[in-house]
């Protein structure tokens, strides 16, 4: 049987780290504080929504919530992202996505405060990573894969690595980031041919398609190490990743589940920039 990846023990260990410094915040009279906005009532969003929620209270991190409706336009959502940069109070902003197609999404992620932008959407915090430089906001998601994977003692010097995303909120951010730890990456996605022989030839791969099950044990050896981002429902309904997982677990060398793997992760993740950026807003006061 292949190592499952606890994420949720190594979202533990990020959480403890967070509540220190967000202690050593207050003491300065400086409360970090997130600004969740969310368009419509997807029920994917409710539930991460109502996630970061109860985690921001368990490390001290207060909460704003912006329930929006869907049909808003990209003019009325630029104006309270704008109320939202010259807020004082406010940290960070995080911004559901994907948005509805008929808002201006490039107007809205330059909108965004560069300082309070703790999901990474502003091409300027993106372009930092794509130079190298983590000192600031790094995209959730791909750091959180990353960490599962740092976090679980594999060293990623000389590694090859499928990363099966080429999105900018995942894939290539996350493909700078394992660049910059000396891995060989090969960047996929669902129209890449003979995808079997690419992931088989990879010493790891990331999944992050959002197709449930998609990927089976004839993508992999023995010796792969599998680090699934996907979330979606299955035939059943049930929440699944792109990996089957109780056909892929005893096929592989390690695998991280779907849930209680990169998600929990993500959250923390989330939670760190938030930090950063109260940290950031303390030096500009």
């Amino acid at each position: 049987m292949g190592l499952i990846i606890d994420g949720k023990m190594i979202a533990k260990e990020i959480k403890e780290d967070i509540i220190i410094q967000v202690e050593h915040l207050r003491k300065e009279n400086n409360i970090p504080k997130l600004a969740i906005v969310r368009l419509g009532n997807n029920a994917g969003d409710i539930s991460y929504e109502k996630s970061i929620m109860k985690s921001c209270t368990e490390v001290n991190i207060e909460t704003k919530n912006f329930t929006l409706d869907n049909n808003i336009s990209t003019e009325e959502l630029q104006q309270i992202i704008n109320q939202l940069n010259e807020d004082t109070t406010i940290s960070g902003i995080l911004l559901f996505r994907p948005l509805p197609k008929h808002i201006d999404e490039n107007l809205i992620r330059n909108s965004i405060n560069v300082n309070k932008d703790v999901d990474c959407m502003h091409p300027l915090n993106l372009e930092r990573i794509f130079e190298g430089d983590y000192s600031g906001f790094t995209p959730c998601t791909s750091k959180a894969a990353l960490l599962a994977i740092l976090n679980s003692g594999i060293e990623l010097d000389g590694k090859t690595v499928a990363v099966i995303n080429r999105s900018m909120v995942v894939g290539k951010p996350l493909s700078m980031m394992l660049l910059s730890n000396n891995a060989t990456v090969t960047i996929c996605h669902s129209k890449t041919n003979d995808l079997k022989k690419i992931t088989k030839n990879s010493d790891i791969v990331v999944t992050a398609l959002g197709r449930a099950k998609y990927f089976n044990k004839d993508y992999f050896t023995n010796n792969s190490i599998v680090i699934d981002v996907g979330v979606s429902q299955d035939k059943d309904g049930k929440l699944s990743g792109d990996v089957d997982f109780e056909d892929v677990v005893n096929n592989v060398g390690m695998i991280t589940p779907v849930p209680g793997g990169v998600g929990s992760i993500t959250t923390c993740v989330l939670l760190e920039n938030v930090v950063k950026a109260s940290i950031k807003k303390s030096t500009l006061i």
